[in-house]
């Protein structure tokens, strides 16, 4: 699907960009590759990596996605926009909303626009977690950025532009994770942890790039994506890593969750299931496709009152399997590709 395309990435120099820059250059080939981001350190870093002159199809690009105008100019000709750009970080979005707003939000709807403008063909959009039930500002903003790409598909109709969601929580082996956090505190003797009761999703890096390639992939426009995967408790993790600390708990700061949620009560009344995701579809018509039997669905239903919940999940991660996937990640920030082949879910 992607070989001989031009693709865009939105924040194209975090964690998720540089490691979809990563497996997107080993297994396809692009005709154009585009790297879009507002910070030309980290261009110029990234670039000593994945050079232009190794890979003639990666350009960077500078450029800030509140800038409708810039958008509008970069997104001609490309056939599919990966959005990952966003601000993140939850106590520094409570502080300063205004910026959460303007990026997250505004921005989205500047991706949103150009996309449509320019035709590309599919966009998907990177959420979170927070997104579900938020009780902060950056969950909020996230939000609202699902419904505005979910609405979007409105002007898109036949064959205009497409537009998704991937919504997954915490990734481990991004920047801001808590492993290598644990492996540097680990050497005082004591691990902060926020409440002993705290649940966590796992997904890697690895994991989340092969799940929104192949969500792009299967993408009739209109999808929240999430894929399913195991659940981890916070306390677990530390002693996976460090079973010689003593834990402190520091308690829950404002604006954190002591479980993740991906999928609601209220939002599980328009998910379907399959194999390895859900797919979250508020259109009724576009539902029952994935509803039917045969090639073009063969999803189910939720059940009544079912909420997906790192807490009352049904696929947990051991201490020893922690360990061992916490080694690798620390080792190089990298585990085994995980092959999400979504081949039950309707194409």
């Amino acid at each position: 699907m992607l070989n001989g395309k031009n693709i865009l990435i939105t924040g194209g120099t975090g964690s998720f960009g540089k490691k979809m820059v990563q497996i997107v250059l080993k297994h396809y080939k692009p005709k154009t590759l585009i790297v879009f981001s507002r910070d030309e350190l980290k261009q110029f870093e990234m670039a000593q990596t994945f050079s232009p002159v190794k890979y003639p199809c990666l350009k960077y690009v500078l450029g800030d996605v509140r800038d409708r105008d810039r958008l509008m100019r970069v997104f001609n000709g490309v056939d599919y926009v990966i959005h990952s750009a966003a601000l993140k970080q939850v106590p520094a979005a409570e502080l300063n909303p205004e910026e959460y707003i303007k990026t997250n939000v505004l921005g989205a709807m500047n991706v949103i626009e150009a996309a449509l403008d320019n035709k590309v063909k599919k966009v998907i959009a990177l959420s979170t977690d927070k997104a579900a039930n938020p009780i902060n500002l950056y969950g909020a903003t996230k939000l609202c950025s699902d419904k505005l790409f979910v609405a979007a598909n409105i002007y898109s109709e036949h064959e205009g532009t497409k537009f998704a969601v991937v919504r997954y929580g915490n990734v481990l082996g991004s920047r801001g994770s808590v492993i290598p956090f644990f492996k540097e505190r680990a050497a005082t003797g004591v691990l902060p942890i926020t409440d002993e009761r705290m649940t966590r999703f796992w997904i890697t890096l690895d994991q989340a790039v092969h799940f929104v390639i192949n969500s792009l992939e299967t993408s009739k426009g209109g999808e929240i994506f999430v894929p399913r995967i195991p659940s981890m408790k916070i306390t677990d993790l530390a002693e996976a890593i460090a079973p010689e600390c003593k834990l402190h708990f520091v308690g829950i700061r404002p604006g954190e969750k002591l479980h993740e949620t991906l999928i609601s009560e209220d939002e599980a009344r328009n998910s379907v299931e399959f194999k390895q995701c859900y797919i979250i579809q508020p259109d009724a018509g576009r539902r029952e496709v994935l509803l039917a039997k045969g090639k073009k669905g063969g999803g189910k239903n939720c059940a009544e009152s079912f909420r997906y919940t790192s807490d009352g999940n049904d696929s947990w991660l051991t201490v020893k399997q922690l360990r061992d996937l916490t080694e690798k990640i620390h080792k190089d920030y990298e585990i085994e590709e995980s092959r999400w082949s979504m081949a039950d879910v309707p194409r």
